[in-house]
């Protein structure tokens, strides 16, 4: 920055991926070329230069595990799985095999063979027109940077200089980098490159750290130093802000502030719309240390305990033992508040080695989740046992992920008695009325939702799923992620039918996906006919404060008004515009 240009304001916009405000100095990101030099080794060297590879490679696949098993802990298995794929690149053999052919045959170092035969790898991924595979081309290219500073010896953590906090600006990130990061250095981060709905913006989300992308060309424009404004509300990165900028923000965070505070109040009080309509308010959560915050956020019990975290953490099977502690401590600890425990959902992106599963081409299509439980009945019947023996030391609830039709709900159902039978018989206690739902995350099982409500006590919807398996889109694949919409009139439609199919059986429907989360989406999401809305422990006091001011009319009259309209956008204004003339500040 030249001196006369140094205290004028100038604004970038980009792409808000993770809300929040960041203010202070910039921390320029330029790394060093990576490009490792071509040196021939000679024959002799050849053998010197596999154990070298063999090292970084170990080196590699220890430095992820510790990733995943610190995003595991620190923020929930479900982002700790984006490093699942990481270890799968580091223990491809067709990759390494090539690398150690190379080596031997062109007596190269091994640095810049791995950059070579990875980099072919992944531009030939890059280049398929398929999600998954794209996906693969990026993991392959950030294990490969890891992979060659191993190899020479460079620092594979991306840290800031010593001193205070600052505003990261780069060209880009990737997932790794990101999982690294600590609050109290990282204020923020902008850069070039990156989309809403990639893996680094799921990171910069799960870790709270405030995030702007798809920038073009922020990290020419801005040099270490630099006084910058990050607004990860509406994607602006305020080079030099103003003296008005920073008043007009000091603004907003004390009215941000003040509005944290109100809902803070609002944890004792009941989730009923304005006229008196209870709406079951529920959190989800990861790990067994998360049911202290559902007890903080006032949310009245658990609407998604996921169980993935005790298969992903080890390398052998979690023992019914194992199981039976952990999910009896989450419902100790929330008596007499109800916590319904997700069977395992393994498979697709959440893949654990001790259970050997096959690699696919489209794994979110494939061997996982109810359709893996059942044909593994030695793994299922552990943990239906443990959930079982659990379920008497609280208000224990089960569901079925993943459940495409009515016929994999009675065969789960059969090894659920089976289960009960050999508990009976060893004379262990269980619950004999715990309640058994199905998730509604296939387009299938929402147009059966009437076959399969007779079968089970509750229905729970994973509108995650449900749009991306309804609109045939994958929401990580930047390419398309503008298509992933989740006020799609089809997706408003299926949610609809799978809440009167369930009503008309005499049982509750109720929301686990992220749409639970979106305020403005609240009102919709009640004149529907949902019944119960389980959200992250952070945004549950949001989701009360938003239902506190509806009344159930208007949020019919939504429904009903929206029903006739064609498109995304058009639905997505409507629920705005109801959803800010009752709650703005919480928008």
């Amino acid at each position: 920055m030249s001196d006369s240009s140094a205290s004028v304001e100038r604004r970038f916009q980009g792409v808000p991926v993770s809300p929040g405000i960041a203010r202070g100095e910039v921390w320029l990101h330029r790394p060093d070329d990576e490009t490792p030099p071509r040196v021939d080794v000679g024959a002799e060297g050849v053998e010197a230069e596999v154990c070298r590879l063999e090292a970084a490679l170990l080196q590699t696949r220890h430095q992820i595990q510790e990733l995943h098993h610190h995003i595991a802990h620190s923020i929930g298995s479900e982002d700790a799985s984006v490093f699942d794929a990481h270890l799968l690149v580091v223990e491809d053999r067709m990759l390494i095999d090539e690398v150690l052919r190379t080596i031997r045959k062109e007596h190269l170092n091994a640095e810049s063979v791995f950059a070579s035969v990875a980099g072919r790898y992944a531009k030939t991924l890059g280049e398929i027109d398929d999600p998954y595979l794209r996906e693969r081309a990026a993991d392959i290219q950030d294990v490969c940077r890891r992979v060659v500073r191993n190899l020479m010896g460079r620092q594979t953590r991306l840290s800031p200089p010593a001193g205070a906090a600052r505003v990261l600006v780069a060209h880009n990130i990737s997932p790794s980098e990101t999982a690294q990061f600590l609050p109290s250095s990282v204020l923020g981060f902008a850069t070039d490159q990156g989309s809403k709905t990639s893996h680094t913006a799921i990171m910069a989300r799960s870790l709270n750290i405030p995030a702007v992308v798809a920038l073009q060309d922020i990290s020419q424009q801005v040099e270490h130093g630099d006084s910058v404004l990050l607004d990860g509300y509406r994607g602006w990165v305020i080079l030099n802000p103003s003296a008005q900028t920073l008043a007009e923000y000091g603004d907003f965070e004390r009215l941000k502030g003040k509005v944290e505070q109100e809902l803070v109040g609002l944890r004792e009080t009941e989730c009923k719309t304005a006229d008196g309509r209870h709406v079951v308010l529920s959190a989800n959560i990861e790990m067994p240390r998360d049911a202290a915050l559902v007890l903080r956020s006032g949310a009245e019990g658990v609407g998604l305990f996921r169980t993935e975290f005790l298969y992903l953490n080890g390398e052998r099977l979690p023992t019914e033992e194992e199981q039976y502690e952990a999910y009896r401590s989450v419902l100790e600890e929330l008596r007499p508040a109800p916590v319904i425990i997700r069977t395992l959902d393994l498979g697709g992106d959440k893949i654990m080695s001790a259970l050997n599963l096959p690699e696919e081409l489209n794994p979110f299509l494939g061997w996982r989740a109810i359709r893996f439980c059942l044909e593994r009945a030695d793994v299922f019947k552990t943990q239906l046992r443990a959930i079982l023996r659990a379920s008497t030391h609280g208000k224990a609830r089960m569901m079925y992920p993943m459940i495409s039709g009515v016929g994999e709900v009675r065969r789960a159902k059969a090894v659920l008695s089976e289960c009960q039978a050999e508990l009976r018989a060893e004379g262990l206690a269980f619950d004999e009325k715990m309640e058994v739902g199905a998730m509604i995350e296939i387009p299938s099982a929402a147009i059966c939702a009437d076959l399969i409500a007779r079968e089970v006590d509750f229905l729970s919807i994973g509108t995650n799923d449900l749009i991306q398996y309804t609109i045939a889109v994958d929401r990580l694949n930047e390419r398309i992620a503008y298509l992933y919409e989740p006020t799609h009139p089809a997706i408003l439609r299926l949610i609809r039918m799978v809440a009167e199919a369930g009503h008309a059986a005499g049982i509750w429907v109720g929301v686990c996906g992220e749409m639970a989360g979106e305020v403005a989406l609240t009102p919709l999401l009640l004149g529907l006919g949902v019944d119960e809305l389980s959200t992250g422990t952070a945004l549950v006091p949001r989701v009360k404060r938003a239902v506190q001011s509806l009344q159930s009319k208007e949020c019919r009259a939504l429904a009903a008004a929206v029903a006739e309209m064609d498109s995304a956008e058009q639905i997505l204004a409507a629920c705005e515009t109801l959803a800010r003339s009752k709650y703005p500040d919480l928008l």
